[in-house]
């Protein structure tokens, strides 16, 4: 095996554990709406503050970080976040003592801005780390990586936090059922950044004479990162939205309704393993091959999270299917599976609007498997056509517009406040129309 094999799977091995630990982080803040508007008795509107306080680190530091990036390298970029991640899942732990909405939210904010550091680094590595005619491969395998902690962390939260034995506990009592996690998880990001920081990552040459104005001279770019605004918003929007969607319209309990919260993300895992085939230039016997295990993936998770429902499972496989075959109308090439995503999730977030019941609840739950390619599609799309010296400072501003998890579910969370959840989903249905467009003539601008 060649010295360059060996630092190319280094380096994807270590970026896909980073993918892992802020898909984690990023979820369980995402999930846990649900149970701080339980603890301090928040308005729908005022527990989506916990999301703005993660996602506008997004507006406030990406653009800065991905400057930073390029003086002081990938690697470090990488231990910083981590180190910051761990920083603030440690301040939840007297947050939650208190307990202190505000603390809670600085908590957030400084976890979230190790989160911003890692992502911004950790996109543009992965794209660059090999060809460009197989970025979106490989930026759906990490992304599949990050889904499976994705689809973890609201599982957590069901059987640890949202148990039926929390709920009987006062406020202080409550908060205090988020502690362990955080500080499980803070203490195993140490001891990552502490191995990455032993071991020599393969280094991407960045060259010195493209200005930072260049790339905003590029529409596709521009559009992209507005496309990202949207995306996020709608996955965020929909995550966030789940749990009390389902307490409210099914009388589902909290706890069962984290599960299939978990479902939803886990769709995200299985549609980027899809993709993480699908886009390369494999052919087409070996991608139905590779499509195997992870439906058997799909089944065997499906039925686990919800206490080994084999039911359950069976349906979310059967919805797993008809997302590949969906795929294949994308034929491998990322902007039209993009376009044919968008609308088919557009579509269910509409049916989740005006439909009732198991519809209602299997639609909204089916929206997580057509976010899955969207994400590595919409930043496959965005930096086409980049130089290396390009692409940190593409990211960043790509990586702003991930700010839109901070609008667009306190405007659902307003909505289900004053006309009712059912109602809120219209709003990821409109941003998933936008993605529609960039897909079909934004991606394609160029001056």
């Amino acid at each position: 095996m060649s010295k360059q094999d060996n630092s190319y799977k280094v380096g994807m091995s270590v970026i896909g554990s980073i993918f892992f630990i802020f898909g984690f982080a990023t979820t369980f803040i995402i999930t846990l709406s649900a149970k701080v508007k339980d603890i301090f008795e928040l308005s729908e509107f005022e527990a989506q503050m916990l999301n703005f306080a993660f996602f506008i680190t997004y507006a406030i530091l990406s653009i800065p970080i991905g400057l930073y990036i390029k003086k002081i390298g990938y690697k470090r970029a990488l231990i910083i976040g981590l180190l910051l991640m761990a920083a603030g899942g440690l301040l939840f732990y007297p947050s939650s003592s208190i307990p202190s909405f505000p603390l809670f939210l600085v908590s957030t904010f400084i976890l979230a801005a190790g989160v911003v550091f890692l992502q911004t680094a950790a996109n543009p590595y992965v794209t660059a780390l090999g060809p460009e005619v197989t970025a979106s491969s490989r930026l759906n395998l990490t992304q599949a990586l990050n889904s499976i902690a994705t689809m973890v962390a609201p599982w957590i939260i069901a059987v640890f936090i949202f148990t039926g034995a929390s709920e009987m506990l006062d406020a202080a009592g409550k908060a205090e059922t988020v502690q362990i996690p955080f500080v499980i998880m803070s203490v195993l990001i140490v001891i990552i950044a502490l191995l990455i920081m032993t071991i020599k990552l393969p280094e991407i040459a960045q060259t010195a004479t493209i200005s930072k104005k260049s790339v905003w001279k590029y529409p596709h770019v521009l559009l992209g990162a507005v496309a990202i605004f949207f995306y996020v918003g709608a996955e965020v929007g929909n995550g966030s939205l789940i749990i009390s969607y389902l307490k409210t319209t099914n009388g589902m309990d909290p706890e069962m309704a984290s599960t299939y919260a978990a479902i939803y993300w886990g769709g995200a895992m299985v549609g980027r393993f899809f993709g993480s085939f699908m886009f390369s230039g494999i052919s087409m016997s070996k991608k139905i091959t590779y499509a195997i295990p992870v439906l058997i993936l799909a089944l065997v998770s499906g039925s686990f999270v919800t206490g080994w429902n084999w039911n359950i499972g069976g349906i979310f496989l059967g919805i797993s299917v008809i997302n590949f075959l969906i795929m294949q109308i994308g034929t491998g090439k990322a902007a039209r599976t993009l376009a044919v995503f968008a609308l088919v999730a557009a579509l269910l977030d509409i049916i989740t609007s005006f439909g009732t019941g198991q519809v209602a609840l299997w639609t909204v739950i089916s929206i997580g498997l057509f976010n899955s390619i969207m994400f590595p599609n919409i930043f496959t799309l965005a930096v086409k056509d980049l130089d290396s010296g390009e692409l940190s400072t593409a990211s960043g501003i790509i990586n702003t517009l991930i700010f839109g998890g901070a609008i667009i579910p306190p405007i659902m969370g307003s909505v289900a406040d004053n006309f009712g959840y059912t109602w809120a989903f219209i709003v990821p249905a409109l941003c998933y129309l936008y993605i529609f467009y960039y897909a079909v003539k934004g991606a394609h601008i160029r001056r």
